[in-house]
């Protein structure tokens, strides 16, 4: 069962790095989907990942929510009552620097890790265990989301986390992410959705700013 870390960043619980929905072993959402489905033809992965990928990914971004066929899955995700993080891209290295804060049991849990980034097939990876877990990005650009898609072992258990750059989503965006759930089979009533009236951590994000602020004005 994924840790809540990865669930949310998937995104977590305590012990976890909110996850970005890592996969326990590398296996492509896509070639299992139904190519027929009217609400998988527009669902592709971003390849390359090029520079220009990494600078709209950077800044801050909320969890929303996420789905997944098994219901363990699921419950552990119902455990992240809000989650919010930073991307900082290290072109160079093919890496986002992460900062993640999430509420978990009214409590703030704050980490700070690498993603790594695999540039020609859309995958983004994360080191969880000591095991690399991946994820295929999909993105909108005009709607300012992002989603992360993968499969644990098969599709019994694929599942998606979706992300925006605002705690509340239009329309418009979530129906995106809906017709992505519907493409996988997941029922609606599956979605675990975030709910930014329960985040604690706003006291920690912002002392986190004033002691970066300090830092920039020494250096």
């Amino acid at each position: 069962m994924p840790s809540n870390h990865q669930l949310a960043w998937l995104q977590v619980s305590p012990g976890l790095s909110m996850a970005l929905l890592w996969a326990l072993t590398l296996l492509s959402l896509l070639p299992l989907l139904d190519a027929q489905s009217p609400e998988c033809a527009n669902l592709t992965t971003v390849a390359p990942i090029t520079n220009a990928t990494m600078d709209w990914l950077t800044g801050k971004w909320f969890y929303i929510g996420s789905a997944f066929r098994n219901p363990e899955y699921n419950e552990s995700a119902r455990t992240i009552q809000a989650a919010f993080f930073y991307f900082e891209p290290r072109h160079a290295e093919d890496k986002l620097i992460v900062r993640e804060y999430q509420t978990i049991a009214d409590k703030c849990i704050y980490n700070r890790s690498t993603i790594n980034i695999y540039r020609q097939n859309g995958t983004m990876s994360k080191i969880e265990s000591d095991r690399e877990h991946f994820a295929d990005l999909l993105l909108n650009k005009h709607l300012r989301t992002f989603m992360l898609a993968a499969s644990w072992n098969g599709i019994k258990n694929v599942g998606v986390s979706f992300y925006a750059d605002k705690p509340e989503v239009t329309q418009e965006q979530k129906k995106e992410f809906l017709d992505v759930i519907k493409c996988i089979g997941i029922q609606e009533s599956e979605i675990t959705y975030s709910d930014e009236k329960k985040d604690v951590c706003g006291p920690l994000e912002k002392q986190h700013e004033e002691e970066r602020k300090k830092e920039t004005e020494a250096s």
